[in-house]
């Protein structure tokens, strides 16, 4: 075959390795022990589709691609599970919001005044927003940490501000 019908950039070209949730310089990579499990299960999960990878000879240039791209995210992983820091919540003072918190407010002044929003503090690689888990580095966390039971905390909504109390604070089970 002709040279000119070969893709030699494809072969050439690094893959994009995405990258994993943001973590703020110097912030400590918090996380709950359901966090931790979920990042060592997506480790193994990870590692056997890598597996997978490299008994596959049909391609090797496919192959030697996609073994980048788990290799990379693999080792962005690896890193994250190495920085983890485990905080159990069931160990968190129960009347006031701390990480793992689940955490029920009420607007009281400045938006929809009586509306209630409830989530979860969680780490960054377990945050989910449509189930209702917030990274501690959000906005919305940082502003109702350390906010005691019955008091009010200050949400910066764009332009707005919204006041609103803290209507219950739980914490996990054993």
């Amino acid at each position: 075959m002709s040279r000119g019908f070969t893709k030699e950039d494809d072969a050439q070209t690094p893959p994009i390795i995405p990258p994993r949730a943001a973590l703020p310089p110097g912030t400590p990579n918090y996380v709950t022990p359901t966090g931790l499990e979920l990042l060592r299960a997506e480790l193994v999960a990870l590692e056997a589709e890598r597996a997978q990878a490299e008994a596959n000879h049909d391609n090797d240039t496919d192959r030697t691609h996609r073994l980048s791209l788990y290799n990379g995210r693999i080792a962005l992983l690896t890193e994250r599970l190495g920085s983890a820091k485990v905080v159990d919540p069931r160990t968190q003072p129960p009347k006031e919001v701390r990480f793992g918190a689940t955490v029920a407010l009420r607007t009281v002044s400045g938006g929809k005044v009586g509306f209630e929003r409830r989530f979860t503090i969680v780490g960054v690689d377990e945050a989910d927003v449509a189930a209702g888990k917030v990274a501690f580095v959000a906005p919305i966390a940082r502003a109702v940490l350390g906010a005691k039971l019955g008091k009010t905390a200050t949400l910066k909504l764009g332009q707005q501000e919204e006041v609103v109390e803290i209507m219950s604070i739980t914490y996990p089970e054993a």
